[in-house]
């Protein structure tokens, strides 16, 4: 499951204010991907992504076995506690720029060559090795990247526990963040919403045509081979229950 957040302006008590939209979607047992849910908020804060991620359990979503996000502290702190037993992967992309904001921008260039070569390995061995060698090598004279990789390595190798196949389309939250920057294009037409269910009627329709879309396409995200690798998607998968939800679209 990938999971993420945009903001967009709306209005509520009559002041224009920023309205944090969160999107979920999934990739079904089969290798499909569909679109699960999203919700409009204050703030992206942790209680908020509670309730997102309780009702998305209540709609029938089971199985999940790894959700990718960025590290803001809403989402990864509700996803340890709402989902018990599922692997968190930190999204490569947020992490590295992270990580490259602590080093000096003469450096960053080596520094950044250097911690690629931990997403080259080929196994799950193999790459936690290569971030501790790496995070030695850094030690002297970039110490907060150092500290930053050992910290962070359970949550940005979690990828190389699935099917090798899978590791680039799961390492980071780039697929739903391209659903995200289509949200952002067509909101700012509108500019600025008069309440909350302006928004969820425009980012509902623009979700609606995605799922619709990736529903009807000839090419799975992953592989229906590749997915009966992972032991638990055999027993459990995404529920379909959930899509029998219908999005709400514009109108």
């Amino acid at each position: 499951m990938f999971v993420d957040a945009t903001y967009l302006n709306g209005r509520k008590d009559h002041r224009v204010v920023s309205r944090a939209v969160v999107v979920a979607t999934g990739v079904a047992s089969d290798g499909n991907r569909e679109v699960l849910d999203l919700d409009v908020g204050d703030t992206e804060d942790e209680v908020f992504w509670i309730q997102f991620l309780r009702r998305l359990r209540k709609r029938g979503l089971h199985g999940v076995v790894l959700v990718i996000s960025d590290a803001h502290s809403g989402p990864t702190t509700s996803i340890r506690k709402t989902m018990a037993g599922v692997s968190w992967q930190r999204c490569r992309v947020h992490f590295m720029r992270n990580l490259l904001s602590r080093v000096p921008r003469g450096h960053a260039e080596m520094v950044a060559a250097t911690v690629r070569t931990i997403f080259a390995q080929p196994d799950p061995a193999s790459t936690r090795d290569q971030l501790r060698l790496v995070a030695d090598m850094l030690r002297d004279r970039h110490p907060a990247v150092s500290d930053l990789l050992l910290d962070a390595e359970a949550d940005v190798t979690a990828y190389a526990a699935f099917p090798q196949s899978h590791w680039k389309k799961i390492w980071s939250t780039n697929p739903l963040e391209r659903l995200m920057r289509e949200i952002k294009r067509r909101a700012d037409v509108v500019g600025i919403f008069p309440d909350d269910q302006s928004i969820i009627r425009l980012v509902g329709s623009v979700l609606a045509e995605q799922h619709d879309e990736w529903q009807v396409s000839d090419r799975r995200y992953l592989s229906e081979e590749s997915m009966a690798q992972i032991g638990t998607i055999g027993q459990h998968e995404i529920s379909k229950e959930v899509n029998q939800h219908q999005l709400p679209t514009a109108g």
